[in-house]
């Protein structure tokens, strides 16, 4: 699965494509330069059980890391996955 990625300054998303539909998506606003807030995740039925949202966590991080700037994660989901992956806490 290709995550994909568009960002304005402002905000932005990690998501997934397929066949031009959007299948899965995990939004974000900039706090700041050196800070993001994952705001909502959202993973398509078409999707379910793939990892899907655990891997535009995963992509978000690894962003966050080229960037050097941390990440706040308020979306149910993306805070989940940062409390269940200690690797990730360099970025919090």
């Amino acid at each position: 699965m290709e995550i994909l990625q568009s960002d304005d300054g402002k905000k932005g998303a990690f998501y997934i494509e397929q066949d031009g539909e959007r299948l899965a998506e995990m939004t974000y606003v900039w706090a700041g330069e050196s800070k993001f807030i994952i705001d909502h995740t959202e993973v398509s039925d078409k999707l379910a059980g793939k990892g899907a949202g655990k891997q535009l966590v995963a992509k978000a991080v690894e962003f966050a890391r080229e960037k050097a700037v941390k990440i706040l994660p308020l979306c149910p989901f993306a805070h989940s996955v940062f409390k269940k992956t200690p690797a990730y806490s360099d970025v919090l």
